[in-house]
């Protein structure tokens, strides 16, 4: 309604915002100061772009056989940019897809771990009292459990569809986030903003939504970048034992438990796969410091 003026909650409103517009700006500033984490994030960008569109782009489809370049060292004569495994299949193609599988789980099973990660953790630090000990019993039940001895139960149990693995992967690895989300919520709940919200009576659906959850995107962004080299790590392993994506589909865990089995007579099959997965781990890890120092408003 025009010349009216608003209440108390919608004033603070403007003024949270305000106030979280500042922060972020300042962090995206340091955050564009630091070198290793500018770097990194282009080099996540790029290897994206090139797992993406770099299948559609090669000679060779990742599953078909070339019986005339089996075990092939890498050429350009035959666009075998990265060499042929025993059963003639192009290395190149091969992984390129495999990164996207990789990044895909990652990526994925981190979302559903954060999803379930900070609700639950910002609603027992917030409620306390009874609910908050109740739901972090639970926590604890869970940790109890041998976190790969459980991934690979439902494996075996659920079979080895990719949708279940991240599925899989994130429904168990969202218990870190959980503890870490619930010790911020229990320090922000005390804090004067929310106290304030509290005393002109906004409710807690509103108070955790508009005041604790914006307050948390700091640590959740540094968390999730942090977590999405572990869970490829996960589905690097679980592929390793053979309980990963099934062939003729690849990942880069897959084409390296393939590598290790060929080293000394096709060293060329564990290298590339290796390579890419460990500049993916690196740049998540180095994006990952990154965030956080630039979200430390005392890093200044």
């Amino acid at each position: 309604m025009p010349g009216a003026v608003p209440g108390p909650l919608a004033g603070e409103d403007a003024i949270e915002n305000a106030a979280q517009g500042g922060l972020f700006r300042d962090a995206a500033r340091r955050l564009r100061a630091n070198r290793a984490a500018r770097a990194s994030a282009l080099i996540l960008i790029a290897l994206t772009v090139l797992v993406i569109v770099g299948p559609w782009l090669s000679p060779h489809a990742y599953d078909a056989t070339d019986w005339d370049a089996i075990s092939q060292p890498p050429t350009l004569a035959g666009q075998h940019y990265f060499g042929t495994d025993p059963l003639g299949r192009d290395l190149f193609s091969r992984t390129l897809v495999g990164g996207r599988i990789s990044l895909l789980v990652g990526i994925a099973a981190t979302l559903v771990s954060l999803l379930i990660g900070v609700t639950w953790g910002a609603t027992a630090g917030y409620l306390g009292g009874r609910a908050d000990h109740v739901m972090m019993r639970i926590v604890d039940i869970l940790y109890a459990l041998p976190f790969m001895f459980f991934v690979i139960l439902l494996m075996v149990l659920f079979g080895r569809h990719l949708v279940l693995i991240f599925l899989a992967i994130g429904a168990i690895n969202w218990l870190d986030m959980a503890r870490i989300v619930r010790g911020q919520t229990l320090a922000l709940k005390h804090r004067e903003f929310v106290e304030a919200a509290e005393a002109m009576g906004a409710s807690r659906r509103r108070v955790l939504r508009r005041h604790i959850l914006p307050n948390l995107v700091g640590v959740v962004a540094v968390y999730a970048t942090l977590t999405v080299p572990q869970v490829i790590l996960v589905e690097s392993f679980l592929s390793f034992l053979g309980l990963g994506v099934q062939e003729p589909m690849t990942s880069w865990g897959a084409l390296v438990n393939e590598g290790a089995e060929q080293m000394e007579s096709a060293p060329w099959m564990l290298i590339f796969p290796a390579l890419f997965l460990s500049v993916t781990l690196f740049c998540f890890n180095f994006l990952g410091d990154g965030l956080r120092d630039a979200l430390d408003p005392r890093s200044d």
